[in-house]
């Protein structure tokens, strides 16, 4: 069972299946107008130090209907590290709900609360990781595909918190991963050594990144924080942009995503997310059923019984 969802570094191909079952599993009795009481009388705490729409939205929607409540609290409130100390906050917070969710600038702020505090961790967004949006795009991805596994995903852009948790969805979904970046922008190190001998790659030539792929991904070039490197990082990625030329140098019917907010006609043109083969709106409404998944196998006190029910 899982304790906290921090990355999908630590799932096994079996658990992240058996996410994604529960995701569909929930989306399905939600169209069919049943409501969840799972988490009745249980509180979420969101922690926000970067903004959001998709996350504290779905976040919010997914405690309501799964019966419980949530409570949004902005970063500069807490100053966590600062103002106070993350062991001393995790250690408040878990004395009045029954989970946190943050969305941080550093994953050692993640990591800290989920050390110190004694009730589940969700990583909502840190400079590391983005799991929540993976686990969102692979239900996208296992939709309109039909799978999760044999496939090739393309991502255009750099080696960022997306990227790699994208990396790690697509490995334990038993597909293929290709950063297509220009040189100074992939993977670290730590990353390289982190996907040797899984099916992972980085390449500059985009063209020959995006032959044969499934999938064309990208997000912003100029992510928060970034600012100040935006006019660098806009002349480095020219021809680095999904648009209809490479849209076409991909399979006949490779789909579209970006995990927004989108930057139009920059990292991707307003004629890609409009594509009839776009998916990028599916994607954001996924957020809610992925999410509603990790808090029920994480908050609730059924996980076995869910899981079991997702599996018919």
């Amino acid at each position: 069972m899982l304790k906290h969802f921090l990355s999908l570094d630590t799932l096994t191909p079996r658990e992240f299946t058996e996410l994604l079952a529960v995701a569909l599993y929930l989306k399905r009795r939600r169209a069919q107008g049943i409501t969840e009481h799972a988490l009745a009388g249980k509180t979420l705490a969101m922690v926000f130090e970067k903004p959001s729409l998709r996350t504290r939205l779905s976040f919010e929607q997914a405690m309501s209907e799964l019966g419980g409540k949530s409570i949004y609290i902005r970063g500069e409130e807490i100053g966590l590290g600062k103002r106070e100390p993350i062991q001393d906050v995790a250690r408040v917070l878990s004395r009045y709900v029954q989970g946190i969710m943050a969305r941080v600038y550093k994953h050692e702020s993640i990591a800290g609360l989920a050390q110190y505090g004694s009730v589940p961790v969700v990583n909502g967004l840190c400079d590391r990781y983005h799991p929540c949006q993976a686990l969102g795009d692979f239900l996208t991805i296992r939709e309109h595909l039909g799978t999760t596994s044999g496939l090739k995903i393309v991502f255009v852009g750099d080696g960022n918190n997306v990227a790699r948790s994208l990396a790690n969805a697509t490995v334990l979904g038993g597909s293929e991963f290709v950063l297509a970046c220009p040189a100074g922008y992939g993977w670290s190190d730590a990353d390289r050594v982190r996907y040797k001998g899984q099916p992972v790659s980085e390449v500059a030539d985009v063209q020959q990144a995006v032959a044969g792929a499934h999938v064309l991904y990208t997000d912003v070039w100029t992510s928060m924080g970034q600012e100040a490197e935006q006019a660098k990082r806009i002349h480095d990625f020219q021809g680095y942009q999904i648009n209809t030329t490479l849209i076409n140098q991909a399979r006949p019917d490779a789909r579209i995503m970006h995990c927004l907010p989108a930057h139009r006609d920059e990292e991707i043109t307003n004629d890609a997310v409009e594509h009839p083969r776009s998916i990028i709106f599916d994607q954001a409404e996924n957020r809610l059923h992925a999410q509603k998944a990790v808090l029920r196998l994480l908050m609730a006190n059924d996980a076995e019984q869910v899981i079991t029910a997702a599996r018919v």
